[in-house]
């Protein structure tokens, strides 16, 4: 059991950490600081973009955790940070290639403090993207 709990610790830290990578990159990615945008701002374009961000990187991990356990807790871990970086990367490239496609400049869109449409179709492209990714790691 107390294995059990190590384990717990150490994949609740990696995902902790993957979450703020992914946080970092659409801070990135978006005019401003994202954090003071949501939390002082009250932009819900940023928070649902990043509440998106942040929940297909939790079912990356949590998939990669899930299908690689028996493996060894070693190499589950290590393609828990490979297919959660591989998340960051490709929900970045995704956040990029719908800046190009749409007109106006998305993260301006995003850090609107009223409500824009753009919020809800950047969280469906992160959602997607995961799932994709959700979908390759999947026996």
């Amino acid at each position: 059991m107390l294995a059990n709990i190590g384990y717990a610790v150490a994949y609740t830290g990696v995902g902790l950490l993957l979450l703020v990578v992914g946080a970092l990159a659409l801070d990135l990615l978006t005019p401003g600081h994202l954090a003071r945008h949501i939390y002082e701002e009250r932009s819900v374009n940023a928070g649902i973009a990043l509440a998106a961000g942040f929940l297909g990187q939790g079912a990356i991990a949590f998939t990669t955790i899930w299908t690689n356990a028996t493996s060894g807790f070693g190499r589950a871990l290590l393609y828990t940070v490979v297919f959660g970086l591989l998340g960051v990367l490709l929900q970045a490239v995704a956040f990029l290639i719908l800046d190009l496609l749409t007109p106006g400049k998305l993260g301006e869109m995003l850090m609107q403090v009223p409500f824009h449409p753009a919020s809800l179709v950047t969280a469906a492209s992160q959602l997607a993207v995961a799932a994709i990714i959700v979908a390759s790691i999947w026996p």
